[in-house]
């Protein structure tokens, strides 16, 4: 069985795949990309713990404020006086005017949030939180465990325990959640955006990568099968790649057009009724920046996978190849992830208007909270702009790599290709 013969065979083979740089750098950088991965979404989630907020803390009992006050002090970011807290006493009406006469302070986010305790507070832990970003949920984190003591002092005082005061023990104080933004309503939040803002970007990320995987194939199949030499003799390599990517986009857009149908109905229409707590506080203008969006990031990412598609010859040095084009996919929908905590956080911020990142980011974001418009309009032009230097640079790649065979060209050659003038 193991004959000199053989054993040649086997170490050629060995040595041509152990000694490879492709061998060696993807065994170097995919555990790289796995500890991003893992460690990713966890970093993004306690990038802002220590985050300062401003809060106004509103109630109608004098003692209630004094516990509070005592008690919310004990947050370090606090103590510190990072964070600030003022706490007021007023009713229905007296919280109302406060908002009305406080709203731009709200909006352009001195202060934070407004929580609201209620009479009945004591007794079903249920809190009002008034903010532009009510899904700020690491205030909710911070502010918690201080009026769960307060309410849960409050309610044993003097009682003698039962079976219904050990359940109120057992239970944490809940905040009920309302959007200030620049309309005159005040809107109740609800489940239904932070549901959408996960749809779109599961959406995203799936389309992106699946689409963007089938042009490669393609882009692989027609140079080794040869057919792109008889192609190239009737249109010129531009017309190629632009015919190929601009075709497969338009099938993405369409196919994401018919899965935004359901949504487009629920919100356009009121013959579907959604529960209270799952309304959804979006319009059509969304779904039409989101299919935008997502056509000027699908022709960008099938620029870039076009590109490695010509370069190589077979799928298996292909796929070595797309691990770049994957990360700027994947941290994107990570960061997207993350900033379902706080949507209005700086990684947010920053990422919604970065190249590629935007692309997942932005969507995620507008559904979440009131986006200001130069945030949105610089999202657009920053897609549009990448969008552009990818095609020309993978114009330039796609050119000669599409017509390279036999030996796998080295990246330092590839960047050459740019350089050339045509």
């Amino acid at each position: 069985m193991f004959n000199q013969r053989m054993l040649s065979i086997l170490k050629r083979e060995l040595k041509d795949k152990i000694l490879s740089r492709t061998f060696i750098i993807m065994t170097l950088l995919v555990p790289l990309f796995m500890v991003i991965i893992l460690a990713l979404p966890t970093y993004l989630m306690t990038v802002d713990k220590d985050e300062s907020f401003n809060i106004t803390v509103i109630t109608e009992d004098n003692t209630l404020t004094d516990q509070l006050k005592t008690e919310i002090g004990k947050i370090e970011s606090v103590k510190q006086g990072l964070s600030k807290v003022e706490f007021l006493i007023k009713d229905e009406t007296g919280l109302n005017d406060y908002i009305k006469e406080n709203k731009k302070k709200i909006l352009d986010e001195k202060i934070t949030g407004v929580v609201y305790l209620p009479k009945k507070s004591t007794e079903d832990k249920l809190l009002r939180f008034y903010s532009k970003n009510p899904n700020n949920k690491n205030v909710f984190n911070r502010l918690r465990d201080s009026f769960n003591q307060v309410l849960t002092d409050n309610y044993f005082t003097g009682k003698k325990l039962s079976e219904d005061d050990i359940k109120y023990a057992r239970t944490n104080v809940y905040f009920d959640t309302f959007r200030i933004s620049k309309d005159e309503m005040i809107k109740a939040e609800s489940k239904g955006n932070r549901i959408i803002s996960f749809l779109l970007i599961f959406l995203l990320y799936f389309s992106l990568i699946f689409m963007g995987t089938m042009v490669m194939r393609s882009v692989v199949e027609e140079k080794n099968n040869r057919i792109v030499e008889v192609i190239l003799s009737s249109v010129n390599s531009q017309d190629l790649m632009t015919g190929k990517i601009i075709g497969s986009a338009i099938t993405g857009l369409l196919q994401m057009t018919i899965w935004m149908t359901p949504l487009i109905l629920l919100i356009s229409t009121s013959i579907f009724m959604m529960p209270e707590e799952f309304a959804l506080q979006i319009d059509l203008s969304l779904i039409l920046y989101f299919l935008f969006n997502f056509f000027v990031g699908l022709i960008t990412f099938l620029g870039l996978f076009a590109t490695v598609g010509s370069i190589f010859d077979n799928d298996q040095d292909a796929q070595s190849g797309i691990w770049p084009i994957m990360m700027l996919i994947m941290i994107p929908f990570f960061i997207a992830i993350a900033i379902q905590q706080n949507p209005n956080n700086s990684v947010g911020l920053i990422a919604s208007m970065f190249p590629f990142a935007s692309i997942i980011v932005m969507p995620a974001k507008i559904t979440l909270i009131d986006v200001p418009q130069w945030q949105i309009i610089i999202s657009i032009l920053v897609n549009i702009f990448t969008m552009f230097s990818i095609f020309t640079l993978a114009g330039k790649v796609y050119r000669v790599g599409i017509l390279s065979t036999g030996k796998k060209p080295k990246w330092s050659e590839v960047i050459k290709w740019l350089r050339y003038k045509y």
